[in-house]
């Protein structure tokens, strides 16, 4: 069968198709599915340029959604049919995360689904949202469940509250609609005034472009009457942090979630103190949170948005069009 292998030296250059073995049958436990599509998350592109280190020939992507084709014995939760998504952390069922690394995550320490079919465990896959296509399920491993965890999780957002979003990229997208189906005020940043428009349209309430106007931290919090924010998705990382603390109100929360600036920088450590801010850092969430997630999303009628498809063969194309940073919402990949 058909799969994506990643050749070292990396880049996007050496993302290769490769005929691999077919998985065969599933045994005790596991179960087999059939891939339909993924999508595409910046973790995943990270792997694929090299910038996250990964063993020569590993098959990325760690978002995969699909049908179950077989079952194994003792295998109760899912049958053959049933539309199934992945897990971003398929050891991390519930409670505290196992590890704090990337050693088990599909497509990193462990071979991804840019593939056309897959036995694993099976609680390495949920049930997929009723009624949704496939590229819908695969936008929720990663970036739908960063959205719900930070939101819903860990910042216990409710209505009446005030959330600050960075970017137009899937979790932000995923946040701006959590939030307010919540009923929470939502406010969200972008370079770009066309999709700052386009956020206006799906509810956002107040729109800042961050390129035009550096000091938006400043203009979010005039915004709300000088109060400050409740919540921050921090998706920039050390380059936007500084600006998200003046943003945020006392005794904030701020859910560090992104590295789109880089991996290390200066924190103002003195006014986060001074505001008595809850730094977060946040990656991903477990199994049982993407069970709840599918249960709130069925509930509120939250779907996803994609911007674009492209077939498994082209997936270093679809990385190329990542880079580019046009994109509103999720990439996927039809398999």
């Amino acid at each position: 069968m058909k799969a994506i292998k990643i050749a070292h030296p990396a880049g996007l250059d050496h993302v290769q198709v490769a005929d691999i073995k077919d998985p065969g049958a599933p045994g005790a436990g596991q179960i087999r599915v059939r891939l339909s599509a993924n999508s595409l998350n910046y973790h995943d592109y990270a792997v694929v340029i090299g910038a996250i280190p990964a063993d020569d020939g590993r098959i990325p992507l760690s978002d995969g959604a699909g049908v179950v084709e077989a079952v194994g014995e003792g295998v109760t939760d899912f049958t053959v049919g049933d539309s199934v998504v992945s897990c971003f952390f398929p050891y991390w069922q519930s409670g505290i995360p196992p590890h704090g690394d990337f050693s088990h995550v599909p497509g990193d320490g462990l071979d991804g689904y840019a593939r056309e079919a897959v036995i694993t465990p099976a609680h390495w896959f949920t049930h997929a949202p009723k009624g949704w296509s496939h590229a819908e399920a695969a936008t929720l491993p990663c970036a739908g469940l960063t959205a719900w965890r930070a939101l819903v999780v860990e910042g216990g957002v409710k209505a009446g509250d005030s959330v600050l979003i960075l970017g137009t990229g899937g979790v932000a997208i995923f946040a701006l609609q959590m939030a307010k189906a919540m009923g929470a005020t939502a406010i969200v940043t972008s370079s770009s005034d066309a999709k700052l428009e386009r956020a206006r349209a799906m509810g956002a309430d107040f729109t800042v472009n961050y390129k035009t106007d550096p000091e938006w931290g400043r203009t979010v919090r005039n915004w709300t009457g000088k109060h400050g924010v409740d919540h921050v998705l921090e998706i920039g990382g050390p380059g936007t942090l500084a600006q998200s603390i003046v943003a945020a109100r006392v005794g904030g929360h701020i859910s560090l979630i992104g590295i789109l600036t880089g991996v290390k920088g200066e924190v103002p450590t003195l006014a986060m103190m001074a505001k008595q801010i809850k730094l977060q850092g946040i990656i991903v969430g477990s199994r049982q949170h993407q069970v709840e997630m599918i249960r709130g999303l069925e509930a509120t009628g939250i779907r996803p948005v994609i911007d674009k498809t492209f077939p498994l063969d082209r997936l270093a194309d679809a990385f190329r069009y990542e880079e580019q940073a046009q994109h509103f919402g999720k990439i996927c990949v039809a398999i």
